[in-house]
This record gives structure tokens, C-alpha cells and sequence, in this order.
């Protein structure tokens, strides 16, 4: 058994039996950790809040890690990164859930990450601050892909096709993945957004914000065996 303190954003919070929780978290130091919490839903003077461990919440953990072991005890959990809105806003709420979603579907590693953590972690603080926000989620997906391993190819833009598979621009229609659209124009505008403002609000109509969102789940499924369509997808687009 190993000593772990970090911090960690949590992805999901699954009832287990009438009083207990399995918490799913992506963590700083050690990488992906499901913890065990019994009796957390019935406890009223527990040591551990069911309110800690909403979607992408931002905790210091403590815990003793059991290799070869799936499930992990706490012995210590704190807010490391009170949101100001994020779970209070019924929008930002639900886009959380979505995204929590999508990294509970990406993220398989039981090892460090720092450069997606950090990512992840930065992206979170820009939503809670965020006035506009209807084309994060969008914004956030296509960033992604950079720490995933399949970022869209940057040195043949302004080309009017896309292929999906190779993930890069392209002249003409080489293959039934190659497609030519509004989405392929979309793509473009996130693609140069400057580094300094990843997360700037594109101001898309509800129509093509719901295409495009249809077009990078589609374009996540072909890179990655383990990706399914998130569940919350219905209701954030009741909102966005």
C-alpha cells in the first residue's frame, strides 16, 4: 500500500446498494481512482459530504492505495476549488454533467497526467468564471483531443474538405470519412481561436451548435474503441 495526497476532479458518483456511493476521479499524482464510500447517503454526521463528489468537483484527497486493488477507501476529502457557479447555475450544472461524462468515457489511465489534469483543471476554472458559455462544451472537445492523440492536423487549413480518420484537412473527397460542411468551417474557427482565450464563446445558433456537437461525438467514436455517446446529451440540448 502507498500513501497518496492529491488533488482530483471528479467524473462520476454511482449509487451502490441503498447507502453507498462508488466515486470514479481523475487525480493529479496517481491518475484514474474509483473509491468505495458506504453508507455516505444515509450519514448525517459522517466524515464525508455526498455533496464533495458532484460532477467535476475539485478535491485534496487522502487515501492509502491498494495496488491490484479496483476500489479504494478515503481517509480524507476537502473542496480544494470552491466553485462561485458552477454547480449552483443550472446550465453550467448540466454542462458538467456532460463533460464529466465525456472524460468518464476518454480517460483509462491509472497513471500521472499532469499536462491533462491541468488542462482539465484550468478548463474548469474558465467555465465557472464564464458569462457565455453555450459552446464550451464544444470549444473544451476539440482541446481535448490534443491530450487524447488525435487533434486535428494544423498545417492544411483553408482546404475545404476534413477526413476524419486522418484527422487533417484536405483538398478533396478522398474517402467515405471525408466530409465537406458548415461543421468543417466550425472546426476551422475553434482550430484558430488563440491560445490565450481557448474557451471565447463562438456565438453559434442552436442548430449548428447541435451539428457540430453530433459531428466531433462522431468524430471521437471512429479515434477511440472506449467512447460511447454521453447520456446527458439530450438535456443539454434542451438548454443549448
Amino acid at each position: 500500500m502507498t500513501p497518496v495526497k492529491t488533488n482530483a476532479i471528479v467524473l462520476s458518483s454511482v449509487k451502490y446498494g441503498e447507502a453507498d456511493l462508488i466515486v470514479t476521479c481523475f487525480t493529479k499524482e496517481v491518475g484514474l481512482v474509483s473509491f468505495f464510500m458506504r453508507g455516505i447517503r444515509k450519514s448525517k454526521r459522517g466524515k464525508f459530504k455526498s455533496s464533495f463528489f458532484q460532477s467535476l468537483s475539485c478535491l485534496d484527497l487522502d487515501f492509502m492505495h491498494r495496488d491490484q486493488k479496483n476500489l479504494q477507501f478515503l481517509k480524507d476529502a476537502k473542496v480544494a476549488m470552491p466553485y462561485k457557479s458552477l454547480h449552483q447555475n443550472i446550465y453550467k450544472s448540466c454542462m458538467a454533467m456532460f463533460l464529466a461524462e465525456v472524460l468518464k468515457a476518454c480517460i483509462k489511465e491509472e497513471e500521472r497526467n499532469l499536462e491533462l489534469y491541468l488542462f482539465i483543471e484550468n478548463a474548469l476554472i474558465a467555465l465557472d468564471d464564464a458569462e457565455k458559455f453555450s459552446d464550451f462544451h464544444l470549444l473544451f472537445m476539440v482541446e481535448l483531443t490534443r491530450f487524447l492523440g488525435f487533434y486535428p492536423e494544423m498545417n492544411h487549413q483553408n482546404l475545404a474538405y476534413f477526413n476524419m480518420i486522418e484527422g487533417r484537412f484536405e483538398v478533396e473527397d478522398s474517402s467515405i470519412y471525408t466530409v465537406q460542411n458548415s461543421n468543417v468551417d466550425i472546426l476551422e474557427q475553434i482550430l484558430n481561436q488563440p491560445k490565450t482565450d481557448l474557451f471565447q464563446n463562438l456565438a453559434l445558433n442552436q442548430k449548428k451548435r447541435q451539428d457540430f456537437l453530433d459531428f466531433i461525438i462522431y468524430y471521437y467514436e471512429l479515434h477511440l474503441q472506449s467512447f460511447y455517446k454521453p447520456k446527458s446529451k439530450e438535456i443539454l440540448e434542451q438548454l443549448f
